[in-house]
């Protein structure tokens, strides 16, 4: 049987799993602030695997906000303490994938890169099937650069360990939004061989799964210098979507279904909680169109 061309969903919680399923969506996150309750126990990710169980091809969890690199070795600690708890849970819920965001970039990048390593090595062996996917950031203060996501991939295990590309993330890395602030001009100017390059540079740091997420976003200056971006409802930000959904169609048809890549695609909306499910269906009617189109 030919498997679909595109999972896709957002992430819920066990409570929100049946919005998931009426809606059709065959991807589901757990979010990373299930992992924080001192209240959720074994039982709830049990459950939450038995409620996914032949409903969703795909289930993936993302981490809680923990960074991985810290200059303070009880920080790490409790970092390395809490991401091995929640890495187990995600196990048990079913997950094949768990998501990280790696973290400050310190003030030296290689050291800080080492540091992340040692954390993923860790965690690769705490839980021996799942894999571990590393998030692609927008700020060079971060580490999540493709370059810094290969160099933590090749130290640590490439059959393992995956790049998961913040969509978003890349439109505002790659075109230096963080030091203009200038997203119209940026997205004037990312065309759909900006994102087909992109997924090509991806792809080979990309096992079993090709994993994607993405939100429209804005950005602003905290106290004049510091940029930080603000995820928007669909269609009220940046990048807009058409040129994304024409790149993403062509690479799914031309790099994986018609080369017969052993790659499984997903995407995953990552917006605003309150218009998640709509803006879900959204992205993935842009996607698809273009990719009916193709055919």
């Amino acid at each position: 049987m030919q498997k679909p061309i595109l999972d896709w969903g957002t992430y819920n919680a066990l409570g929100t799993l049946p919005n998931a399923m009426l809606l059709g969506m065959r991807l589901t996150e757990i979010p990373p602030r299930i992992f924080s309750r001192k209240a959720v126990d074994e039982k709830y990710f049990r459950e939450y695997y038995t409620t996914c169980k032949g409903v969703f091809t795909t289930i993936t969890a993302h981490a809680p906000y923990y960074s991985l690199t810290s200059e303070d070795e009880s920080t790490l600690k409790a970092t390395e303490r809490g991401m091995k708890a929640a890495i187990k849970y995600a196990s048990i819920a079913g997950a094949e994938i768990f998501n990280l965001h790696i973290g400050s970039a310190l003030d030296e990048r290689d050291k800080a890169i080492e540091m992340a390593s040692e954390m993923v090595k860790k965690l690769l062996k705490e839980e021996k099937k799942i894999l571990i996917s590393l998030e692609t950031t927008y700020s060079p203060k971060l580490l999540g650069s493709i370059e810094d996501i290969r160099a933590i991939i090749e130290a640590t295990d490439p059959e393992r360990v995956i790049i998961s590309l913040q969509l978003d993330n890349d439109f505002i890395r790659e075109n230096k939004i963080y030091e203009t602030g200038n997203f119209t001009q940026a997205d004037a100017q990312t065309n759909e061989e900006f994102w087909y390059n992109l997924f090509m540079k991806a792809l080979p740091l990309s096992k079993r799964y090709f994993s994607l997420r993405f939100s429209q976003v804005v950005g602003l200056y905290l106290r004049k210098r510091i940029f930080v971006k603000r995820r928007v409802p669909f269609g009220r930000g940046y990048p807009h979507i058409q040129p994304l959904a024409r790149a993403l169609a062509r690479f799914l048809i031309r790099e994986i279904y018609e080369k017969e890549r052993p790659v499984e695609v997903h995407i995953i909306y990552t917006g605003p909680p309150q218009t998640k499910y709509v803006d879900t269906v959204e992205l993935y009617h842009h996607i698809i169109r273009e990719v009916a189109a193709i055919f």
